[in-house]
């Protein structure tokens, strides 16, 4: 599988501006059809100790507003703290319902429904706990010219899977934005179950806190 750089544009967002680089994945047969994303603020290349989240699709989070996650607001808030630091980058994976894709991801959660929780969910289903790979984050990386990351992370995880794939991570940098009533439970097993760090985790908030800071004529 190769990666290729095919599309770039600037971006204004709620967050301010961002440059905006598309990924290709490709192989010798001909484009697959997947695409990722790296939303970058300032200037990167060339540079260490880059304010870095690698954030994985949640389409029930970020599109329909579900509750049962926190996908949405660690996407939100990365990209107001890369904002704040006037340099960094989000690369977002289309990785949906880490690694086992959106239909099976609402298969998922019909066992959570009778009583499942999300790790048993997915080995009921025949998939790992958590199927996702950093390889492609790690070339995005590489193209951007990126020499080191400080993450934006909780999962011991990803700093290992993207420390495998050749990004040196300096720094991980706590990343729990709050709890809700729906999704406290399943953060709870990602830190008893999946070894999320525990580090400064909020407790249970108002859900829909991030949505509310958004300007309304960001909603539309």
């Amino acid at each position: 599988m190769k990666l290729l750089r095919y599309a770039e544009a600037d971006l204004p967002t709620v967050h301010g501006s961002f440059r905006v680089f598309v990924y290709h994945e490709s192989a010798e047969a001909g484009p697959s059809g997947q695409e990722h994303v790296a939303i970058v603020r300032g200037h990167i290349e060339g540079k260490a100790d880059v304010l870095t989240r690698v954030h994985s699709e949640c389409w029930t989070s970020e599109v329909v507003g579900s509750l049962k996650c926190d996908c949405r607001e660690q996407l939100h808030v990365a990209l107001e703290r890369i904002a704040a630091e006037g340099a960094g980058v989000l690369v977002y994976l289309r990785q949906e319902g880490r690694g086992i894709g959106l239909g099976n991801k609402i298969r998922a959660y019909a066992l959570q429904a009778s009583g499942a929780d999300t790790v048993e969910a997915n080995l009921a289903l025949g998939f790992e706990a958590d199927e996702r790979s950093y390889d492609i984050a790690g070339a995005i990386l590489r193209d951007l010219g990126v020499v080191s990351v400080r993450l934006m992370t909780n999962n011991p995880l990803k700093v290992k899977g993207l420390e495998d794939a050749g990004v040196t991570v300096v720094d991980r940098v706590s990343h729990w934005v709050g709890e809700n009533q729906h999704n406290a439970g399943y953060l709870a097993v990602k830190r008893r179950k999946m070894g999320h760090h525990p580090d400064a985790h909020k407790p249970a908030s108002d859900p829909i806190a991030v949505l509310r800071a958004v300007p309304k004529s960001s909603k539309g």
